[in-house]
């Protein structure tokens, strides 16, 4: 099994109860899971845990034979390959779109890095606008742009988090439909978060339903959200 994830919880300071109960869940190599749940369900965190953003109360995380988290063990968010699309996107205004896809690009000369943004922006159809800046393109075009800045040092897992919150709902479509077809034809192990039911049946081969910080049930999305 590619990802294996075994009793998670964690609890936020000063909180009553945990916001991740228990949580356990094993992933194939290049399985794209949706974890569906309402604002406050522990989603976001699930994802915050796997990326090394939160420390687990226990519990323990492994990725591609490699454990990131146990009892004995931590590694930090910056060492564990995975690669993050924020909410918001998080791209930096004051660069280009080539220069954000090349920040994230270590031990590699200029030419590598070049060919490398060449190749992420060709796959996410955005090669004639590596001289823009974010604030010159759309919604959409944002999106993509931080896909490919996340694709490019071949992360082992890619988290998404509520992807496509920020897009009206005509763009939300189209681009549900881009985003699995580049995530299989990279055959990168996914994981996103949502509350919108049409995210995941759209994009999910397997669906998490969290509730309170627990899983309630789990399988494929268009069986258990029709």
């Amino acid at each position: 099994m590619y990802v294996k994830i075994k009793g998670l919880n964690f609890q936020y300071k000063n909180a009553k109860e945990d916001a991740v109960k228990d949580f356990s869940m094993n992933i194939e190599k290049g399985e794209i899971i949706g974890i569906l749940g309402e604002s406050g369900s522990g989603k976001s965190t699930v994802l915050r845990l796997i990326s090394g953003l939160e420390v687990p109360k226990d519990g323990f995380i492994q990725i591609n034979q490699r454990t990131m988290v146990d009892q004995h063990t931590f590694i930090l968010p910056e060492n564990r390959g995975i690669g993050m699309v924020f909410q918001d996107y998080a791209l930096f205004p004051h660069m280009t779109v080539a220069q954000n896809i090349e920040f994230g690009l270590k031990g590699i000369g200029r030419k590598g890095k070049g060919q490398r943004v060449k190749e992420v922006l060709t796959l996410v159809n955005m090669e004639k606008f590596h001289k823009r800046y974010p604030y010159e393109l759309s919604g959409g075009q944002q999106q993509r742009i931080a896909l490919a800045r996340s694709l490019a040092p071949n992360p082992s897992l890619l988290l998404l988090d509520e992807p496509f919150s920020n897009l009206d709902k005509d763009l939300q479509i189209k681009i549900r439909e881009e985003l699995k077809k580049i995530i299989k034809s990279t055959q990168i192990t996914s994981i996103f978060v949502t509350h919108d039911k049409d995210d995941a049946k759209a994009i999910a081969d397997r669906v998490v339903i969290l509730k309170e910080g627990k899983i309630i049930q789990v399988g494929n999305p268009k069986e258990l959200l029709n």
